[in-house]
C-alpha cells in the first residue's frame, strides 16, 4: 500500500475533475501517517483526507518536491 495525492479545484461547482495527482514513494508512508496523526496505514485507508495547507507544506519538504497551492489536497491510501 502506498499514499496518493489528488487535487481539485476549489470551487468543485464548477469542475469537479482530477487536476493533480501523485503517488508517494513507500518510504515516506511512515513519517506522513504520523505527522497526520493516524495510528498506522490501514487506519488511513478508511477514506480520503483533505489536506490543510500546513500539512500540504510538509508533506513536500518531507517528499522534496512542490505541491499545488492552488487545489484542494486530499491524501489516501491505494494499494
Amino acid at each position: 500500500m502506498y499514499l496518493c495525492i489528488s487535487g481539485f479545484l476549489p470551487d468543485s461547482a464548477e469542475d469537479d475533475s482530477l487536476h493533480f495527482e501523485l503517488d508517494l514513494d513507500g518510504s515516506f508512508n511512515d513519517e506522513i501517517v504520523q505527522l497526520l496523526g493516524h495510528r498506522n496505514l490501514n487506519a488511513m485507508a478508511e477514506g480520503e483526507w483533505l489536506l490543510a495547507d500546513e500539512q500540504a507544506a510538509q508533506i513536500s519538504k518531507i517528499i522534496g518536491q512542490s505541491l499545488p497551492t492552488h487545489l484542494k489536497l486530499f491524501i489516501g491510501v491505494e494499494a
